[in-house]
């Protein structure tokens, strides 16, 4: 008896359907590095398989490995993006942060995360770690998640950027300079935690005192917010000033939520107001002082905190 497929399209069904769609999820993990978008990454992919499944079945049947194919067609599809992306933000409103990543469990439960989840968090998710990645070239930033995150070889990342591998080299170890220099070493996510949430308790209190004391001296806030009515446009640096702008957002805004959160990875925070998130925030904090916040608020780069 025929099965539903066939009846319908008149041929038998694609065995390889199963294996090709299981590389979804590393799929979108690489394109989120590399773009710094949940959604930008998600249409990434989708376009991806429109080209596999836009080919007929004895093209497709020729290749020999078909996750090599779609890791490198989404890896073009992303380098043209990131090519493009300079121009489009240069018009952003603002900053311009990564888009930021929930995890299915507060951090305070000890509840292992769902492995379901769409995106691998690791270091390479870290915000930190993401906003130095804005600052390289496409073929650097390319390269570099390519080699070093996901480990191809320079041969094959050569393949993919159209250059040679001793230029990839070059390109990932230049990229591997800024995150070295920029990056200050993380210390266990337990400290963060409880670093973060006296921080937290010090804003909700509106302890001055606690606030600067628990900021570094040149500690500065970079928010997003997409263009909102009242939203920081330019960062704001030195402890006093990041500790006195949280006294007001917490005068103007007495009916704010904060709640103890993973965000890409690391211990942050999210405001809510009567339930919807309306920013989320992520820090990073070298030895026990948090050096720099991301305020994020456009409400476009919050969908995935709006589905939890």
């Amino acid at each position: 008896m025929a099965n539903r497929s066939e009846t319908a399209h008149g041929h038998r069904p694609d065995p390889g359907l199963d294996a090709i769609m299981s590389e979804r999820r590393r799929l979108t993990d690489l394109a989120y590095r590399l773009l710094g978008s949940l959604a930008d990454a998600e249409d990434v992919v989708q376009e991806t398989y429109v080209r596999w499944y836009g080919m007929d079945r004895p093209q497709r049947d020729a290749i020999e490995s078909p996750g090599a194919w779609l890791t490198t067609v989404a890896s073009r599809i992303c380098l043209n993006l990131l090519g493009s992306a300079r121009a489009r933000r240069e018009r952003y409103v603002g900053e311009w942060i990564p888009e930021p990543l929930p995890e299915r469990r507060e951090w305070t439960d000890g509840v292992a995360a769902d492995p379901a989840d769409r995106i691998t968090l690791d270091e390479s998710v870290d915000m930190a770690f993401l906003v130095v990645l804005e600052s390289m070239t496409p073929a650097e930033r390319v390269a570099f998640i390519l080699h070093d995150v996901f480990r191809y070889a320079f041969a094959e990342v050569a393949e993919i950027v159209g250059r040679t591998p001793a230029a990839c080299r070059q390109l990932a170890s230049s990229a591997r300079r800024r995150i070295r220099d920029a990056q200050a070493p993380a210390g266990p996510t337990t400290a963060q935690a409880g670093i973060v949430r006296e921080f937290k308790q010090a804003w909700a209190a509106k302890d001055v005192g606690a606030l600067v004391g628990l900021l570094d001296p040149d500690a500065t806030v970079i928010a997003d917010g997409g263009g909102l009515v009242g939203a920081l446009r330019r960062p704001i640096t030195g402890r006093e000033r990041v500790a006195h702008a949280y006294l007001n957002v917490a005068r103007l805004a007495p009916d704010l939520t904060i709640l103890e959160r993973t965000v890409n990875g690391r211990p942050g925070l999210v405001a809510q107001q009567d339930g919807v998130t309306v920013t989320v925030f992520a820090f990073r904090i070298s030895g026990d002082r948090i050096t720099h916040i991301w305020a994020v608020r456009n409400p476009e780069k919050l969908r995935p905190w709006t589905e939890e």
